[in-house]
Order: C-alpha cells, then structure tokens, then sequence
C-alpha cells in the first residue's frame, strides 16, 4: 500500500515537473520571439477574472476591482512591442505604457485592438521606428470588463520577463479602456506613474485613492456614448481631495471619438515621459 502511495505521489511530481518545465519554455519561446521594433502578438495563462460583464448601457456600476480567482487560470491576448528607440531607456530599463481598448474592440479578435492609439502607431513600420515605450495591449474576451486585479497580474509579468523600468508604468485607455484606466489608477495606485483615461468614468467614491497619481484626462462634450460629467464630476472630486496633478482638457461640442486627435499627440506622451513614480 505504501508503495503504491509513494509511486503515485512520484508520479504526480514528475507530470507537475513536466507541466512548469513546458509552460516555462513556451514562455521563453515567447520571449524571444519579440524583436525590437515589431509588434507581436502573444498570450498569458492568468487568474481568471470574475464578474464585470456589460452588454451596453451604463458602465458606472462596473466600476470596482473585479476580482481573481487565483485558483483557476484563463488565457489572455496581448499584444506587446518593443522599441528600437533607446533615447528613453534609463538604467533600469524602458518605460511601459499599457494601453486598454473599448468595448468595441473585445472578443476574439486580436487584431480588433490596433484600430486605434499604441498599438496602432506600433504596427507602423515607420511609427515604431521612433516609438519610445515597451507598450503591452491586451485583449478583453467576450462581454467582459476591465479587471484591475487580472491586469496587475499581467503588468508584473511583463515587468519580470522584460527590461522595465517599473518607476515609470504609464496607463491610458478609451470608452470602456477610460474607465479601466480611472480602475488601474484607484486599485493600483502603487505601481502607475502617470494615467490618461479617455472618454470614461468611475465611481466617486473610488476618489479617495486617486490623490497621489498624475492624470490627464480627455472628454469631449457632447458625448454620446459615456457621459461628459463622469470625467467632469471625478476630476473635480480628485482635486478638492488634493491631487494637484490633474489635467482636464476638454472639447467642446465633441462626441465619443476624442482619441483619435488625443493620441495623435506628441504632447501627451512627453507629459508620460515627465513623470515618474516616487517610492
């Protein structure tokens, strides 16, 4: 009987061992599989994320951690690309800038996620020439919603497996990838150097742990889609609490589309590139 047990237990040991032997070299298959200069698509095993679905209307009640379950995993898109330009390369490493789609941009497919902002100038030949950012872009599956604890997870991994300088974690996203932005800002306020939420919202009563962080937020007036006031509102309340590093550029008479026009300038990635995250 004991003997049966030992030959069970060994057995067990050596397929564990040949489990995280394969899943370390595909890893490392990945990882060298990502050349300067190209955009490559890839996937992460991570803690499945639980709740935050949305099939339309207001997001606002979507707003919260949305937890992990650490104890099962699912598979992850991402696109990652890493610059040729080394002009912002500090001794510990590159800037990452993680970009978060909309709504409009989930499912299965990856290429959904370079229509618009990083990944898309990434994906050009000469854009990427002079792109400065290691930029990590995931993929939401399905109806699903940004969790702010599922992307940590994936931030740390990318920061262990390339040279990132972890003092300068830029987050920015649009529409839905706004809303995760203000997220990643009020549950993650440890690791995120600097924010851009485009066209979102959060609840206010996540103000509170945004006073430390550098935002730039974007709205245009007439939207549409996610009310103007939820970038208005949070704004106000997170400098009446005392964050003196809050932007608000606003356009009037604009609607959902201000990330076009707001990513296509220079401006707001030198702003990223001015902050850095004190410990």
């Amino acid at each position: 009987m004991k003997r049966t047990t030992v030959l069970s237990s060994l057995v067990a040991l050596l397929a564990f061992c040949a489990c995280v032997a394969a899943s370390n070299a595909e890893d490392m298959k990945q990882k060298q599989s990502v050349q300067p200069g190209e955009q490559v698509l890839m996937t992460a095993e991570l803690p499945l994320a639980l709740g935050g679905e949305w099939t339309g209307g207001d997001a606002m009640p979507l707003g919260g951690p949305n937890p992990i379950d650490e104890t099962k995993t699912e598979t992850v898109k991402y696109w990652l690309f890493l610059p040729v330009d080394e002009s912002a390369k500090s001794d510990a490493g590159y800037p990452l800038l993680v970009f978060l789609h909309g709504a409009g941009e989930r499912g299965d497919n990856p290429d959904a996620v370079k229509v618009h902002g990083p990944p898309k100038f990434c994906a050009d030949p000469e854009q990427a020439k002079t792109w400065k950012f290691i930029t990590l872009s995931p993929q939401v599956k399905g109806a699903r919603f940004w969790s702010p604890a599922q992307l940590r997870v994936l931030i740390d991994q990318i920061c262990d497996a390339y040279p990132v300088d972890r003092s300068r974690i830029y987050i920015t996203g649009l529409s839905m990838g706004g809303f995760g932005t203000w997220g990643m800002i009020a549950h993650n306020a440890d690791i995120v150097a600097a924010a851009a939420p485009l066209c979102g919202g959060y609840p206010l009563e996540f103000a509170p742990k945004m006073t430390k962080t550098p935002i730039w937020a974007f709205h245009g007036t007439a939207d549409g889609a996610v009310k103007y006031t939820y970038s208005r509102d949070l704004v106000d309340k997170v400098r009446e609490l005392g964050n003196g590093s809050v932007k608000f550029t606003t356009y009037p008479g604009a609607g959902h589309d201000v990330w076009t026009r707001t990513y296509a300038n220079p401006e707001l990635y030198e702003w990223f590139l001015s902050k850095k995250l004190e410990k």
